[in-house]
């Protein structure tokens, strides 16, 4: 192995001095790994690319692990004089948890069930108590006492069946979200004695308490391919697969209606959905096609009555909803309940006996509609922020005039109400509470607008101490995703706190590429409109240096997965606007994963990015990729983090991307990789052990600015 071996340059030194403000500064006594090149020509359209870090794509490779423990030795080694810093962070953020927590119950089907915690416990203890709350405790699942001896544990996709006797759910150990579902007796605690592998976690029950359908994934791409059908009293080798999704773009899944009437089968991938269904009476029977699938035809489906109520784009841009017979099911009889309109987003409905809840997104602001099924009153429950986050929380009871939602703002901890549709009134059930006196009227938050160079006008919401004066030297820490369509509503979170009492601003880009604006807002962001992610971001940054809210010296990105790519390539792009960039899981080597179908989610999402195996798209990809646009210039103070046994950005990525960096970049600046050999795609398992890496993260902004408290 030694002949083999990277040429390793790491002096772990105790002695490590600083010279400006005590900040970490690259050091004569502590030089960077240098990871071996070795060619790797990469061929297409008749084009050559050389990627020389190709080889780190071997995993369990003795050679890749070494150099991945050669980064997290330099990270520990430069970082080492802000451990201090480092555990009092920590210690803040977790400080402000309270630790004795609980959810708000709700009721289904006879129970009141909650999640509770324990004082200095990692893990959730999943409960519930029969017809009142003050019933009796029954502790279904103590996941502290299940993740013993286990440094990732992760419990998913909880499932009771319908007489309550039986909970069945899905551990992933490994942090590959590919989960074992384990079935578990209620009345006498006792696991049932095999398993089944290789799943999404979550599984659906029949009315007849002995069948569970789930979802299975591909065994090298992790695809979710098959719907199989279990009996809890035969082993897993005679499950039967009810339906095979052979069209490698889409990934299927399995839920049951709120109504509890129907098993839905869903297949979807980025522009096109297709659902069937199965009395959930009747296991045994054919499942039925509500509407064949189509390009650029997307819906989902509930059930109320006689009828499937369909959120859907057809000849709607920002969706609508339609209802059609459960005997007619085809988009032909799709009748309009709410048409499309050009400023509001559909993104949801909840039904209920008197009510139809839609949620909606409208000026990148949430709003929840409540529509009385007499037509007598059709209303906006009214939120008074001017930033703010609004979501229909879980509503299991068709009967009820109470919708549950949660609210939160920048400044706001996230709050549970009851709204009473009928009346009109809400109730707050549940507020997070913040430990060590905080007062949310300390803070100021507000809606920010930056003109992009096309003239867009892209939001930012902010946050920000009000005894630190806007002067234009002030940190700001800048977040964007941009992608899939998914919208950064601002919420609160107590550990942003830190880095507020210290001065800075926190700041979010609602850039194309999500869905604040509505559909398009998405579509001019995504295949051969990425570049306006990139561009709206850049463009944020230097609208909060022009209005004086930082400045160049001081302003920091951050961005994780996608969002990740996003931080890749604006350094790329503009790396004199930021001080430092930190990456989470980021997806920087985008051509050459997207050409490689084997690799978990490729296939899926062509229609996000584009088939790189058209020329078309593939020069266009390569002219943002952030690995292949890697160039001999300076760059900013870098902080790259990742999980090894991520299935969603696989851990070569950031690393081959930290590689070429060091390898090019033409600055003495400090680039970091941390590489957390026990986890994945969402970091750490637990409930406090993750915040060490938020702690590495703020320390290592507020090192850079001689922040040293």
């Amino acid at each position: 192995m030694k002949a083999r071996s990277i040429i390793l340059f790491v002096i772990v030194s105790f002695l490590f001095s600083n010279k400006m403000w005590g900040q970490m500064q690259v050091s004569d006594e502590i030089k960077p790994p240098v990871a071996e090149k070795i060619p790797q020509e990469l061929t297409t359209h008749d084009q050559t690319r050389i990627d020389n870090y190709f080889w780190m794509n071997q995993r369990d490779d003795p050679k890749v692990i070494e150099y991945l423990n050669a980064e997290n030795e330099y990270t520990s080694a430069i970082m080492k004089h802000t451990e201090e810093l480092q555990e009092k962070l920590y210690n803040e953020i977790i400080g402000r948890i309270k630790q004795d927590d609980q959810s708000v119950p709700y009721k289904k089907n006879g129970y009141y069930y909650y999640t509770r915690y324990e004082e200095g416990k990692e893990y959730p203890i999943y409960c519930r108590k029969k017809e009142s709350l003050d019933a009796e405790e029954e502790i279904m699942l103590n996941v502290n006492d299940m993740a013993e001896g286990y440094a990732y544990y992760a419990v998913a996709g909880l499932s009771v069946s319908p007489d309550n006797k039986m909970i069945a759910f899905g551990v992933d150990t490994l942090s590959r979200r590919n989960y074992d579902i384990y079935i578990k007796n209620l009345e006498t605690g006792e696991l049932l004695d095999h398993k089944i592998t290789k799943t999404t976690g979550g599984s659906v029950w029949a009315n007849d308490n002995k069948t569970l359908f789930y979802t299975r994934k591909d065994e090298h791409t992790l695809r979710a391919f098959k719907i199989f059908k279990h009996k809890i009293d035969e082993a897993e080798k005679s499950d039967v697969v009810v339906y095979h999704e052979t069209d490698e773009e889409f990934s299927t899944f399995v839920y049951k209606t709120k109504s509890d009437k129907y098993i839905v089968i869903g297949s979807s991938q980025t522009v096109s959905d297709e659902y069937r269904f199965l009395d959930a009476d009747n296991p045994e029977g054919e499942f039925k096609v509500i509407q064949p699938r189509e390009r650029n035809l997307e819906y989902n489906v509930s059930h109320f009555g006689d009828s499937f109520y369909i959120v859907t784009n057809l000849n709607a841009k920002n969706f609508k909803v339609v209802k059609t017979s459960v005997d007619r099911t085809s988009k032909e009889n799709w009748e309009d309940v709410i048409p499309n309109r050009d400023d509001v987003l559909v993104e949801g409905i909840d039904i209920f006996k008197d009510y139809l809840v839609v949620q909606e997104k409208s000026n990148a602001l949430d709003r929840i509609r409540v529509i009385n099924w007499n037509g007598k009153d059709d209303y906006y429950i009214d939120f008074q922020d001017e930033v703010y986050t609004a979501r229909v929380s879980n509503n299991p009871d068709y009967s009820t005039d109470l919708v549950r939602f949660y609210y939160t703002s920048l400044v706001t901890p996230g709050s549970t109400y009851d709204f009473n549709m009928n009346s009109k009134e809400r109730e707050l059930l549940k507020q997070e509470e913040v430990l060590g006196g905080y007062n949310p009227d300390e803070y100021m938050t507000k809606r920010l607008f930056a003109n992009s160079d096309d003239g867009t006008s892209i939001p930012i919401s902010i946050v920000y101490k009000k005894s630190f004066p806007i002067n234009g030297d002030n940190p700001l820490l800048l977040y964007g995703y941009g992608s899939y369509g998914y919208s950064m509503s601002p919420f609160f979170r107590s550990s942003i706190l830190s880095l507020l009492d210290r001065g800075f601003i926190y700041a979010i880009a609602h850039i194309r590429g999500g869905q604040e604006m509505g559909r398009d807002w998405y579509d001019d962001g995504k295949l051969l409109n990425k570049m306006n992610t990139f561009t709206d971001f850049i463009d944020c940054a230097e609208f909060l240096i022009e209005e004086k809210y930082t400045n160049p010296d001081k302003l920091f990105i951050y961005g994780g997965s996608a969002g990740g790519l996003l931080v890749g390539a604006v350094v790329n792009m503009a790396p004199q606007l930021f001080k430092g960039a930190m990456a989470a899981v980021p997806f920087v080597d985008v051509v050459t994963t997207m050409l490689d179908d084997s690799i978990p989610l490729t296939t899926f999402e062509y229609d996000e990015w584009g088939n790189p195996n058209d020329k078309v798209y593939y020069d266009y990809m390569l002219s943002y990729s952030p690995y292949d646009q890697v160039k001999a210039q300076d760059y900013p103070n870098m902080l790259i983090t990742t999980g090894y046994h991520d299935s969603q950005v696989q851990y070569w990525e950031p690393a081959k991307w930290v590689a070429k960096l060091r390898e090019m970049k033409t600055d003495n600046n400090v680039l970091l990789f941390d590489c957390d050999m026990d986890s994945g795609h969402g970091g750490a398992s637990g409930r406090f052990k993750a915040y060490k890496k938020t702690a590495l993260q703020y320390a290592f902004m507020l090192d850079l600015i001689g922040i040293k408290e």
